[in-house]
């Protein structure tokens, strides 16, 4: 297992190297940056510079290259003007899903309202559908169904965001802020995922479910 403490510091005092006062945020999402790392996670980290041209992509990746684990190492980056224009509704879930090691997202978080999680809710909602819908009639596969309902926990947190005002990165404790219909999903993303689909009828039972309960989103507003 990665010391990921040690890693992120090995990796900020690079990154600093590099691009000094250039920084304005380094941070970290999924499973690290949540704190539910396996053996298996990849290292999910976000740096976001003052700007970003092409040289400054080919130079990160260098820096990346001289890391430990870099074969796990995937994430993002960006100039801030870039990110400060962003769509809002996308920039909900980046802001709470992001763990900041070095700067802040509050500034970026005050300028997202209840229109923008009501746009994520719907997004996912949306891309869902139309995932589930296609899975079902042309690629007929347990894996992508699997990656839908783990796409899913995406909206279950903008949803449970809505209606409580509250964002549950865990997923174990997400359970809590949600109505039954949520949590009925929410039960089968942590089934699929320990155990996959193991069966054609629990292919199609686990793709009707998602159907109705994406199309009630959509339909929503």
């Amino acid at each position: 297992m990665i010391d990921i403490n040690k890693w992120v510091s090995r990796y900020t005092d690079a990154v600093k190297e590099r691009f000094g006062e250039r920084v304005w945020l380094i941070g970290l999402q999924g499973s690290y940056g949540r704190g539910e790392a396996a053996e298996t996670s990849d290292i999910d980290v976000v740096l976001i510079l003052d700007a970003v041209s092409y040289k400054d992509l080919t130079a990160y990746s260098k820096l990346l290259d001289s890391l430990p684990d870099r074969d796990k190492v995937c994430g993002f980056i960006s100039g801030k003007p870039e990110l400060e224009a962003w769509e809002k509704s996308d920039l909900f879930q980046f802001c709470h899903d992001t763990t900041p090691i070095c700067g802040s997202l509050d500034e970026l978080l005050q300028t997202i309202g209840e229109s923008d999680v009501k746009r994520a809710v719907k997004a996912g909602a949306c891309n869902l559908y139309h995932a589930c819908v296609h899975n079902a009639v042309h690629e007929k596969s347990c894996d992508l169904l699997k990656e839908l309902y783990k796409s899913a926990a995406f909206t279950l947190q903008a949803i449970a965001y809505l209606q409580t005002g509250v964002f549950e990165r865990k997923q174990g404790k997400l359970s809590a802020l949600l109505s039954p219909d949520e949590q009925k999903i929410l039960e089968k993303r942590l089934l699929v995922k320990e155990r996959g689909i193991v069966s054609d009828d629990e292919f199609a039972q686990l793709s009707a479910l998602l159907i109705r309960w994406s199309s009630k989103w959509i339909l929503e507003w």
